[in-house]
């Protein structure tokens, strides 16, 4: 029997014995979480220094920040999020109780990514708890030292049967994707994301895939150039190119391409020094294997800013490539770098049609200061997201979900998308033992009188919230008409002067409503 096995028979057991159902429960889970990255902050900064060259200040705000934005948001709303949701009825049930109830799901597998290995893996983490489920976590042994450090701290913290961290490479991962899960949440490549989903298929095991893809961004040859490249600047060179929402390439007219290309230069120089090799800020690709990667993708293009790279250190400078068509080696997939390629269109015509005959993108970035402009993209193409004169921001964003669509993943999470991703929502319908007159037009024979009876109970949709506001109207408009009856026998000789009424002993004068 494999550790796998074992690790996932623990943490069912532990589930069918229905610990997580109360929300206390949960709660203190979650909490237990959120000390878990404030007292572990310093392992879990120098885990990430070992495994990406990132610096102390850049772990805090693009790790775990972000995630204790998350726990902070379930601990808030998870009352009203596990609550039961009333729907809209027909006039056939419209006095029964109908509503959805959020229930978990069972045992979760999430297995995280190397890039962000902390945010992107522990993220999933806060819905699975949030929704009662219990859950296995396989960071990804890409960014080892990040691995270790879960795989010995998070139990300390959390229920060691019901959240086990399972570390190893591909034989492990392989393992645990042949156990049966009741739901699998995967981030990571495509080409990964099919062996996922082919192994969830054997057990019809549900999935959400956060992959990525090649994200396009097209700059407005009339937007603030200045601006438009200082945000894509930070956006493209932040983690060293590695993250899945990070401009790919770039869409603009010949005739802003040089001042682009100027542009980008002097924000590398202002984020990263005119040495980026010795900024703290400015971190390594991840391993060997990737940086002979990314220095291959290079091959048979222009640079136009950096390229310089030392491979003993997995160093590759923020680099802008130009005159780049969609033939080139760097467009056949997923930069995933520190590389810029920039593709001259002749306009945001040509921009949409290349867009559409490439793959979804996770996101598209548009530049642009006409409003036409950015929603005709949104009209015309699909992806993701779309984000409009920034980039990254709207992963920060709790109350939008975050997920791909097509190649670049399905499904997503975020705030209560992530706790309805990872919950079952269960149709409840509870009906009376009465009224059983109403309930014969269903039963056999059928007639076409009793089809018509049918026809109007079951279309005609109530909104009971609706009505109950309309009642609560009534009900005001009727005590407003009682007090008036009130006020007139207790006050039957009053007296109306302009717009308003005086009782007896009451004298009014211009300005003023003083008593005698």
């Amino acid at each position: 029997m494999s550790r796998e096995l074992l690790v996932v028979q623990r943490a069912r057991k532990s589930f069918q014995t229905g610990k997580t159902k109360p929300l206390e429960y949960r709660i203190h889970q979650l909490k237990n979480l959120r000390r878990f990255i404030s007292e572990r902050q310093g392992d879990i900064t120098e885990a990430v220094r070992r495994d990406l060259g990132k610096s102390e200040n850049g772990t805090q705000l693009f790790e775990t920040l972000g995630l204790e934005g998350e726990i902070n948001l379930a601990l808030e709303k998870l009352s009203e999020w596990a609550a039961p949701r009333m729907v809209e009825k027909n006039l056939l049930t419209i006095s029964d109780e109908v509503y959805v109830q959020p229930e978990p799901l069972g045992v979760v597998l999430i297995i995280g990514a190397w890039n962000y290995p902390w945010a992107i893996t522990l993220q999933p983490l806060v819905g699975a708890i949030a929704a009662g489920n219990a859950a296995v976590i396989k960071p990804s042994e890409v960014s080892s030292h990040s691995a270790k450090v879960m795989e010995e701290l998070l139990p300390l913290y959390l229920d060691k049967d019901l959240y086990p961290v399972v570390t190893g490479g591909v034989s492990e991962t392989q393992e645990l994707l042949k156990q049966r899960f009741d739901h699998i949440f995967y981030t990571g490549g495509s080409a990964v994301g099919k062996i996922v989903m082919a192994a969830a298929s054997c057990h019809l095991t549900p999935v959400t895939l956060e992959l990525g893809g090649k994200s396009p961004c097209y700059i407005d040859k009339n937007c603030d150039i200045r601006v438009a490249c200082r945000r894509i600047t930070w956006g493209k060179f932040v983690n060293c190119g590695q993250t899945c929402i990070a401009p790919d390439f770039i869409l603009c007219e010949p005739s802003v391409q040089s001042q682009v290309v100027e542009e980008i230069q002097k924000c590398i120089k202002e984020f990263y020094t005119d040495n980026p090799e010795t900024f703290e800020d400015y971190g390594r690709i991840i391993n060997q294997r990737h940086f002979k990667r990314l220095m291959a993708l290079m091959e048979g293009s222009t640079v136009a800013v950096g390229g310089a790279s030392d491979e003993s250190q997995c160093y590759i400078a923020p680099t802008v490539l130009k005159d780049v068509t969609g033939d080139s080696k760097v467009m056949k997939e997923e930069i995933f770098g520190p590389l810029l390629p920039i593709i001259t269109v002749s306009g945001v015509d040509e921009a949409i049609r290349f867009i559409n005959e490439r793959e979804k993108p996770l996101v598209i970035y548009v530049f642009s200061q006409d409003n036409k402009l950015i929603k005709r993209v949104i009209a015309e193409t699909s992806s993701g997201a779309l984000l409009a004169n920034d980039c990254l921001v709207h992963f920060t964003v709790s109350a939008l979900p975050f997920g791909g669509v097509g190649n670049s993943g399905m499904g997503c999470y975020h705030g209560r998308y992530g706790f309805d991703q990872l919950s079952h929502l269960r149709s409840c319908l509870i009906k009376q033992l009465k009224m059983e007159g109403v309930n014969s037009m269903r039963y056999p024979p059928h007639s076409a009188k009793k089809l018509g009876w049918a026809r109007f109970f079951m279309l005609k949709q109530v909104n009971v919230c609706r009505l109950r506001r309309m009642a609560l109207l009534a009900t005001m408009a009727g005590l407003a008409a009682f007090l008036v009856q009130v006020k007139e026998v207790k006050y039957p000789n009053s007296v109306q002067r302009g717009d308003c009424v005086c009782p007896p002993g009451m004298k009014v004068e211009a300005g003023s409503t003083k008593e005698d």
